[in-house]
């Protein structure tokens, strides 16, 4: 019996790593940009970690946790999400107390049912901007999420926000919520039966179309916030509407506890009934709740996997690529002498080296299909009178004989 891969763990291979690939190497010159600087954190923590940060009634931590017990009879988990391991770092080096503007990726971990978008198994980018107080931390912020967008060629797209208050505002929303739904308990869903007594907040994240009725005349969040929140919130969508479509949208939540003040998400239809592209909000409360000193904060995590299907790289410049071919059964040492002197001349250009054994022809195709524009032959007897074979595969096929150095010089014009 073959060994397969766990479920919703999936392997990439080159040709799905090219979109990744371009991906990042545009998000990281965005996040140079911004001044904003790479952190890296364990892909294990202790489980209390998650417990603490994102909720004890949450489904990450209920059911999606992968979550072990180690030699020494302490519960472990593969992180679920990055926020609260880059805030675990913080405090932990004693910096809380400092402004931070950091970013990071990797692999995240939840036990869900796999489907379209969405892997127990999935990576994340996110940005978290620490010591911030809301102002013009959430105007970067969005700032970003449309240059990321415009970068990487998304045009169709929606972000989505609100503002969730301080912690009095949630609760006392949560409290009229509870006494709204309270009556119609047997008319929602099973789920949320039971999000309204462990959660409440999460109802208004409910997909169900007879909860989403029901809350229509229930209460709202802009009756709870404070005016300088509720002005807050119209400025921030007042300057973007020339920008992007973006909306209020007072039933958008978020699904960890630990977030405060602004929240939003960027959406694609395009990704169907997973439409979320990115998504964050501010969380000044989440280092105290981990041990930690007071500390503001805001940030977003972007889902690689669902941005990728977005990303268009038709117009994107394709690297030039050039094969390298060599003929005869004896290979000097003066063959690598040259490929290597290609390579330091002009580093930005695939030189695409051993294409394959067999015939001159063999390996004329095998360049062909991995996209060669150029290759540069070099056999016995060219290789005795230092010289190569020099031969452009685009339209008009022809080929120049040239020394060591002509082609040097012609691969560093290219």
């Amino acid at each position: 019996m073959k060994i397969q891969s766990l479920r919703g763990m999936p392997d990439l291979f080159p040709e799905d790593l090219e979109r990744w690939h371009i991906f990042e190497s545009k998000l990281y010159k965005i996040f140079h940009s911004f001044n904003t600087l790479e952190i890296r954190t364990p892909l294990l923590e202790s489980t209390e970690l998650f417990s603490r940060s994102v909720g004890s009634s949450s489904d990450i931590v209920n059911k999606e946790l992968y979550s072990f017990l180690d030699r020494n009879e302490e519960s472990i988990s593969l992180r679920p999400e990055g926020s609260a391991s880059v805030i675990r770092a913080i405090i932990q080096k004693k910096q809380e107390h400092e402004k931070h503007k950091l970013w990071y990726q990797g692999p995240m971990f939840r036990y869900e049912r796999p489907q379209k978008g969405r892997f127990r198994q999935f990576h994340q980018v996110g940005v978290e901007y620490l010591g911030f107080e809301e102002g013009v931390s959430e105007y970067e912020l969005i700032s970003m999420v449309l240059q990321i967008n415009k970068l990487i060629g998304i045009s169709d797209y929606t972000i989505k926000i609100n503002h969730l208050g301080d912690q009095l505002a949630k609760d006392s929303f949560c409290n009229s919520l509870v006494a709204f739904l309270q009556p119609h308990i047997n008319e929602l869903h099973e789920k949320d039966q039971v999000r309204l007594r462990s959660n409440p907040l999460r109802v208004l994240d409910s997909k169900e179309k007879s909860t989403q009725v029901l809350l229509k005349k229930g209460p709202k969040f802009q009756d709870y916030i404070s005016e300088d929140s509720r002005n807050f919130l119209q400025n921030l969508v007042d300057t973007y509407s020339n920008h992007c479509n973006i909306q209020v949208d007072q039933s958008l939540v978020r699904g960890l506890d630990y977030y405060t003040g602004i929240v939003f998400e960027s959406v694609s239809e395009k990704l169907g009934a997973q439409d979320a592209i990115l998504g964050g909000g501010r969380y000044d409360n989440l280092s105290k709740q981990l041990g930690g000193k007071e500390m503001h904060a805001i940030g977003f995590a972007i889902g690689v996997e669902r941005i990728i299907e977005l990303l268009s790289i038709e117009n994107i410049k394709q690297p030039l690529k050039v094969g390298f071919i060599t003929l005869g059964e004896q290979i000097d040492k003066k063959t690598y002498k040259i490929a290597d002197d290609l390579r330091s001349a002009n580093n930005s250009i695939i030189l695409d080296t051993f294409l394959s054994e067999g015939s001159l022809k063999s390996q004329l195709r095998r360049a062909n299909k991995n996209n060669c524009s150029y290759v540069i032959i070099v056999g016995e007897d060219e290789l005795k009178n230092d010289q190569v074979i020099w031969k452009d595969l685009r339209d008009d096929g022809e080929q120049e004989l040239l020394t060591s150095k002509e082609v040097i010089d012609k691969y560093t014009n290219l």
